[in-house]
């Protein structure tokens, strides 16, 4: 019996209560979805399998008291096929255990529903934009862009697990003065000359100007404002290039990379999507002229001052770009957009809002803004490249892309994070992904260990699945599908790493003390090939929630 069953029967029982007391011409004010019904596992395994505190909430609409609620539907529940026992406790909760057969039975459902299982329809029919990296295409990408990588790209892992379409984004920075400064770097570098003021430093200025000049061999040749648009364009270009190779190598790949140059360019009419974004948002009513420029009354949506969209001498804001941007967003059927920003970029969370409402959307519904705080690494070293950065690329090629990823995803976003590299290069339990990885591992060690030895699936008998390590292994695998559905509302992929930690360290005690294959002379049992679906479900969950996080299962360590 899986949680989602056991749910819905009780949701039954407590759908049949609210109407015998109707019948009995009972005034009862509550209507209950089925969703409203939930079941938690209870912290001492002696209270049972799982738990719930339903009567608590139904009993003032009903007008009984909450144990006298419990105990009608306790009495119910212990009916129900697959259910052991019941009992209530404290002021009304109900304690449920299962038969060893219906809580072993999900074994089969999991190696049955393959990569499938933990996926859910709970954010089903959600269609989400999630931006995040975003770095300005000046310079490779350092560590505060590897932890959003790592997070944007799980984030976005566990909002399709959960049923939401999502389309990840890349806005590439490619217009404004940064652009410039770069251009300017690279063509003095290619010239041989000093780094101008305030320009781009490190050997990567130097080896992007010895490629532009092996792509245009006659570029300092050329006028001064021709060889610098050229020199900024190839640079510009090598750059991105090495931007997305840097972010496939560490397993990101997104579905939209879109760029500011687009929202400046000129359309047929003349306009572009900058200029008809001033327009749009005058129409909602929140444009007002003053001081020969135009602002947005974002103080109306919270902002702590309005915004100036376009300045007296007609040149655009860096928040008209935004503007656009969010607007080019919704018009390609993004309703809910997710922004994924730097520590420093606290200010842009009121202005983004703001911006939303100013463009007749729900600020508090149609638009997230998560900040991540920052990332550091006991004795890193700064790039030789780029001279004053961490380097993803330096990163990944001493830690690793599996301990990196995992290591930035077991945190919540908002808490600052030191990595320590020493323990990330352990092969010992202490290394939280070398434990996890480790487990499954072992689970295709074990799998092969019973084929060897003559052990198969020909058989399943959950009711054998009685010791209490199975038990437990059995309710912590029950509970992934709720975990990655959980994950996927609160936007914490970290969820995913912390329960798997969990599962792992049930898997080592059952992996003591129940065995798959055989010892000696002792025949081949249904309890073995029982327990080989029990090792290969854990396998599978392992599996599917290294890949929610963008990490590797390897099948030998």
């Amino acid at each position: 019996m899986t949680p989602a069953e056991l749910s819905r029967a009780l949701f039954d029982l407590v759908t049949a209560l609210i109407e015998r007391r109707r019948a009995a011409g009972s005034e009862v004010a509550i209507e209950l979805a089925p969703e409203a019904v939930t079941l938690e596992r209870p912290k001492l395994r002696e209270h049972g399998d799982w738990a719930s505190s339903i009567a608590l909430r139904v009993a003032k609409p009903l007008g009984a008291s909450p144990r006298e609620i419990a105990t009608e539907l306790a009495a119910g529940l212990a009916e129900v096929d697959g259910v052991a026992s019941t009992e209530v406790a404290g002021p009304g909760f109900i304690n449920i255990r299962l038969d060893a057969a219906a809580a072993g039975a999900l074994a089969k459902t999991i190696v049955e529903a393959g990569a499938e299982y933990g996926h859910s329809d709970t954010l089903a029919g959600s269609r989400i934009n999630l931006e995040f990296v975003s770095a300005n295409p000046t310079g490779p990408l350092h560590i505060g862009h590897t932890r959003w990588a790592a997070l944007g790209d799980s984030i976005g892992r566990v909002l399709r697990a959960a049923g939401a379409e999502v389309a990840d984004e890349y806005y590439i920075n490619d217009a404004g003065s940064q652009m410039d400064t770069f251009g300017l770097s690279v063509l003095a570098a290619a010239k041989g000359e000093p780094t101008p003021e305030g320009g781009y430093p490190g050997s990567y200025i130097a080896d992007l100007a010895g490629r532009v000049l092996e792509r245009e061999p006659n570029l300092l040749a050329l006028a001064d404002d021709v060889a610098l648009h050229t020199a900024t364009d190839i640079a510009y270009e090598l750059q991105l290039g090495e931007i997305r190779e840097s972010l496939a190598r560490f397993n990101v790949h997104f579905d939209v990379w879109t760029s500011e140059r687009r929202l400046h360019a000129k359309g047929d009419d003349g306009l572009s999507d900058v200029d008809t974004a001033v327009e749009r948002l005058r129409a909602q009513g929140h444009v007002y002229d003053d001081d020969d420029a135009v602002w947005v009354r974002t103080t109306d949506f919270g902002d702590d001052k309005d915004r100036v969209i376009r300045r007296g001498n007609g040149v655009y804001t860096y928040f008209a770009a935004d503007a656009a941007y969010y607007l080019d967003k919704g018009d390609r059927g993004f309703a809910h957009k997710i922004y994924l920003l730097g520590a420093d970029h606290h200010g842009y969370v009121h202005r983004l809002k703001a911006l939303a409402g100013a463009a007749g959307d729900d600020p508090q519904r149609d638009i997230e803004v998560l900040i991540g705080q920052l990332v550091s690494v006991n004795g890193a070293k700064l790039s030789k490249r780029a001279g004053n950065i961490i380097e993803l690329d330096d990163l990944q090629a001493w830690l690793g892309t599996d301990a990196l990823r995992y290591t930035l995803a077991r945190y919540p976003a908002d808490s600052p994070l030191t990595i320590d590299p020493e323990i990330l290069q352990r092969r010992s339990n202490d290394n939280p992904v070398f434990y996890v990885q480790y487990v499954h591992a072992r689970t295709t060690q074990l799998a092969l260990n019973a084929a060897a030895s003559g052990v198969d699936r020909s058989v399943f008998a959950p009711e054998l699945l009685t010791h209490e390590t199975e038990s437990a292994l059995l309710g912590a695998l029950q509970e992934f599908p709720r975990i990655v559905a959980q994950a996927a509302e609160l936007r914490e992929p970290h969820r995913v790493a912390r329960y798997l930690e969990e599962l792992a360290g049930l898997y080592h005690r059952w992996y003591d003390n129940c065995r798959v294959v055989p010892l000696g002379d002792e025949p081949i049992g249904d309890l073995h090939r029982t327990r080989l679906w029990l090792n290969d479900a854990t396998g599978q969950v392992i599996r599917n929630g290294l890949d929610l996080i963008g990490v590797s299962a390897p099948e030998r360590m």
